[in-house]
């Protein structure tokens, strides 16, 4: 991890394109960016780990970042991949115990990191502020309830479709693994290669070179529908 140098203008700007931050006082946007830096990480590296001491609210200047959690055994279950412009750590920074999952650089990234106090400080002064806050959690909590619940009703092949839809914009840039795909199903490689032949074969998508294309979208949204549609 390495510190950038950047000028104050930028930090404030930087800010200003956020939705947290885009209609915040400037006497209150002035005070955040003072306490924000802007980091960067190579490939592959950590940004922090499950547990730590959480370092402030992450911004995701360019990049992608995962977000994961490991079992006891070692495997590896992704909560969220983080693009470009949107923040993750919130749960951290507001109830200031560890943090709870692990991040790494999916690629080279830079990362804005606004102190948690300073977050704190703004929460309790701007009640706009707060309530965007709210907002953010509560999507993030029904984020998780529906994963749950597919992992609950849904089989793998299922989700796998469901999947592979919503993040056909992120595989055009860098295509997930096997691997990757199953720590985001809650389950293992073999079972994701096995799913992969299963929509292959009934025509919904195609794979060439590791590359997943969707080859019939009517096809693909009925293995997202479920067995019993």
């Amino acid at each position: 991890m390495r510190i950038l140098k950047v000028e104050f203008d930028e930090r404030l700007s930087a800010l200003r394109e956020n939705s947290y931050f885009e209609n915040l006082p400037e006497m209150d946007l002035k005070r955040a960016a003072d306490c924000t830096s802007l980091r960067q990480f190579e490939r592959g590296e950590p940004l922090f780990w499950e547990g730590e001491p959480c370092a402030g609210l992450h911004i995701v200047q360019e990049g992608c970042i995962k977000l994961y959690r490991l079992s006891p055994h070692g495997r590896q279950y992704i909560v969220r991949l983080v693009q470009e412009k949107e923040t993750f750590n919130e749960v951290s920074v507001f109830d200031q115990r560890g943090n709870p999952v692990n991040a790494e650089a999916l690629e080279e990234s830079q990362v804005w990191v606004v102190e948690a106090e300073c977050i704190r400080q703004t929460v309790a002064a701007n009640p706009d502020f707060a309530q965007k806050v709210i907002n953010n959690l509560c999507a993030n909590l029904r984020h998780l309830v529906q994963s749950v619940s597919e992992m609950a009703f849904y089989q793998v092949t299922h989700r796998l479709a469901r999947l592979i839809q919503e993040t056909r914009s992120e595989a055009a840039r860098t295509p997930l693994t096997q691997d990757q795909m199953a720590a985001r199903l809650g389950t293992v490689r073999e079972v994701v290669a096995r799913s992969l032949r299963e929509l292959e074969r009934s025509g919904a998508i195609r794979v060439e070179k590791r590359r997943i294309t969707v080859a019939d979208p009517r096809l693909l949204e009925q293995w997202i529908q479920g067995p019993w549609n």
